[in-house]
């Protein structure tokens, strides 16, 4: 999603992440809420979001880190559970990685946020395995 306004991605929407034709959609609300799904979203369809005083649109082009993990196979997905003794204790992300880099999304206090650089030490990580 993207703030056409401010010509910048909106991090408070969804993360849309397309692998050849396969959506996966990610979105943090609050402190500890993810909602994961998968093809669920129509981005032909215009974004309704003038109510909360936004203008919206799909965009194609990622912000620079994420644009360059385009046409990379994706070799691992984590989820990632905060383990540290403070207020995000509990928090899940979900960490992509492919041979020449990776994304964390993650809640960064009711919005989504995202890292390319490996996942801070203080996260238990749980491996998906393929089946």
């Amino acid at each position: 999603m993207w703030d056409l306004d401010e010509d910048a991605w909106f991090s408070d929407g969804l993360v849309l992440l397309d692998f050849e034709g396969e959506q996966i959609e990610i979105v943090h609300q609050r402190f500890d809420d993810l909602s994961i799904t998968w093809n669920t979203v129509d981005v032909t369809q215009p974004l309704d979001w003038a109510e909360e005083g936004f203008r919206l649109g799909w965009r194609e082009d990622a912000p620079g880190e994420l644009a360059a993990l385009k046409g990379q196979r994706l070799r691992g997905v984590e989820l990632l559970e905060w383990a540290d003794q403070d207020m995000a204790q509990g928090m899940v992300a979900v960490n992509f990685t492919f041979p020449n880099g990776q994304v964390t999304i993650y809640n960064a206090l009711d919005e989504n946020g995202m890292e390319f650089d490996s996942p801070d030490p203080r996260y238990a990580r749980h491996k998906l395995d393929r089946p």
